[in-house]
C-alpha cells in the first residue's frame, strides 16, 4: 500500500518467498538461495504496494546462452528496486535492461497464477501482522 516503508515491504516480502511462490523453471527453490525463481512473483507483489514500473532484461549464461529473464522495479520517484538478483550465481549474467515491460492484463491465467497468490497472499499477511498494511 502506498505509505508504507521500502524497507519494510522489502522485508516481508523476502520473508515470504517459499517453494510456492518459486517459478518452476527455476525449481528446486531452496533456503539457501531464497530469491531463486522469485523475480516475477516479487516485483509484481512490489508493484501492488509501491506502484512504478516493471523492468525486464534477459539474463545470459557466460557462453552467451540464454538462461531467463530478470524482472525487477522501478518505482514512480525513479528509484530502482531489485529484490532477487542475488538468485544469478554461477556464471549467470544479468543483462542491460530491455526496458519497462506492462504489468499482464490478467494474471488469473497460467501457472504465474498460483506463484502470485502464494507470495501476496504471505506479504498481505506479513504486513497486516505488523500493522503496515492490509
Amino acid at each position: 500500500m502506498p505509505g508504507t516503508p521500502l524497507s519494510v515491504v522489502e522485508q516481508v516480502i523476502r520473508a515470504s518467498w517459499s517453494a510456492a511462490s518459486c517459478d518452476p523453471v527455476d525449481e528446486p527453490w531452496s533456503p539457501e538461495n531464497p530469491a531463486k525463481g522469485q523475480c516475477g512473483v516479487t516485483a509484481l507483489v512490489l508493484q501492488d504496494h509501491l506502484g512504478g514500473e516493471l523492468v525486464m532484461a534477459e539474463v545470459l549464461m557466460v557462453d552467451g546462452s540464454r538462461q531467463g529473464v530478470h524482472y525487477w522495479n522501478r518505482l514512480p520517484g525513479g528509484e530502482v528496486v531489485d529484490l532477487t538478483r542475488e538468485q544469478f550465481v554461477g556464471g549467470e549474467v544479468v543483462q542491460e535492461p530491455g526496458g519497462v515491460v506492462d504489468r499482464p492484463d490478467d494474471i488469473t491465467r497460467g501457472r504465474l497464477y498460483g506463484q502470485y497468490v502464494a507470495l501476496a497472499t504471505r506479504v498481505r499477511e506479513g504486513l497486516a501482522r505488523l500493522g503496515a498494511a492490509a
